[in-house]
């Protein structure tokens, strides 16, 4: 079996001196031998692993999915990434695309069962945590929204114009139209340019932003004052 044999280290000097790549090889050369796989190597020197976008990266995964290699193989995760996120979602493209993954660290070796199992654990985690994190926010957006805060981003279109915008949308007036509208009387978007069906959408949800918050402000100013 052909396998990309891959290893990084972070800094420049940690390349030169060969401290770090030289160990992540010896590991790896050791599970080759002991397996009978021919190794294809690729190195990333001086990258970090805070995300997958990088040069010897991504000429494995483009070998993996053209089926020049069987597998990819690193002395230890963080090699190939810090991020249980990132790890899941190799982890998922290698299902889709036929080829294995394997961490020697931590046992992670998708050929075998006891190996998949392992990368099965970390991927629910992943998951796990996705949706809690996910949770959270959706729990903090709800916080706020309820206290009158307004969400979304900054307003920057002229109090003048949204008012225009959303007047004609009341009056029935697509998002087109009021585009056009607004074009034909050269009225500038917030930089500048034209105007176009989704730079009124924007607007007018900006504004049913605003309309949320004030109602929600409202609501809990009369709750305060019952109490």
């Amino acid at each position: 079996m052909i396998v990309v044999g891959y290893t990084r280290v972070s800094t420049d000097e940690q390349a030169a001196s060969g401290l770090g790549l030289d160990a992540q090889r010896a590991a790896i050369a050791l599970a080759a031998t002991a397996r009978g796989w021919e190794v294809v190597w690729i190195e990333d020197a001086g990258y970090s692993a805070k995300s997958l976008k990088r040069p010897g990266v991504e000429r494995a995964l483009h070998m993996l999915a053209k089926g020049q290699a069987q597998a990819v193989v690193v002395a230890k995760l963080d090699r190939l990434s810090r991020s249980v996120q990132d790890f899941a979602a190799t982890m998922d493209t290698a299902r889709r695309q036929g080829w294995a993954l394997v961490a020697l660290d931590l046992g992670v070796d998708t050929t075998t069962p006891a190996g998949e199992l392992v990368a099965n654990v970390m991927a629910a985690v992943a998951q796990w945590e996705r949706r809690v994190i996910g949770q959270r926010t959706a729990d903090a957006l709800a916080a706020k929204k309820a206290q009158g805060v307004r969400l979304g981003g900054p307003v920057t279109t002229p109090a003048a114009v949204r008012a225009r915008i959303v007047a004609l949308a009341a009056s029935g007036h697509s998002h087109a139209a009021v585009a056009r509208a607004l074009n034909d009387d050269r009225t500038p978007t917030a930089s500048g340019g034209t105007w176009h069906r989704s730079g009124v959408r924007r607007v007018l949800a900006s504004h049913a932003l605003d309309l949320a918050a004030a109602e929600a402000r409202t609501s809990l100013h009369s709750s305060k004052e019952a109490a």
